[in-house]
């Protein structure tokens, strides 16, 4: 895997006239991962933009390097088609995953359109496209979400086995994740 590192800088994020959290800084080195907690609607999904470079920082800096791979609530696939050939089109921007595909018990819903996948399936889906992209920087925002108990347990597996790899997590949770090691931040501790 590719060196990857993630630095954020004394960051603030604003949501009109409301700070949402300020002075926030944090570093991951390839092997690391930390979970950012808080309740909802404090800002944990718009750190992640921030960090993923899809919403600006009201104030601070962020440098990453490596590819970095996001999952949040939009899982990117089509949803007017079906599994399969949604997949397949990131496949061949990506790269395979065929084996992520068997492993996250998809294979027996690649005709079933996106539209019609539960919350826990879409997610599924997302890993699938997640794996195939081998980013070393992972962005997971509320990745639990939607999963049963043997669905979240193969989601910390991945990513301790990411992490064995020299990648780096950032999860933006407010559920528990099993995660050896993993640092844990409390947006509450940056809020105004």
């Amino acid at each position: 895997m590719q060196v990857c590192t993630l630095t954020a800088s004394d960051l603030a994020c604003r949501r009109g006239d409301r700070v949402l959290f300020r002075g926030l800084s944090l570093e991951l080195r390839g092997g690391e991962a930390c979970q950012i907690t808080g309740a909802n609607g404090i800002g944990k999904s718009s750190l992640i933009r921030i960090i993923a470079g899809l919403m600006p920082a009201f104030a601070g800096s962020v440098a990453v390097e490596g590819q970095i791979g996001l999952i949040d609530e939009r899982p990117a696939l089509d949803p007017q088609l079906p599994l399969g050939p949604a997949l397949s089109f990131w496949q061949r921007l990506d790269g395979g995953a065929e084996s992520a595909i068997e492993r996250l018990g998809l294979a027996n819903l690649l005709d079933v359109p996106v539209r019609y996948l539960s919350t826990g399936q879409k997610k599924r889906a997302a890993l699938a496209r997640l794996l195939g992209q081998k980013a070393a920087v992972w962005l997971l925002d509320e990745p639990l979400n939607g999963l049963d108990s043997q669905a979240v347990q193969l989601v910390e597996a991945l990513a301790g086995e990411h992490l064995a790899q020299g990648g780096i997590c950032l999860i933006a949770s407010h559920q528990p994740f099993a995660l050896e090691g993993m640092g844990r931040m409390a947006l509450a501790d940056y809020t105004p």
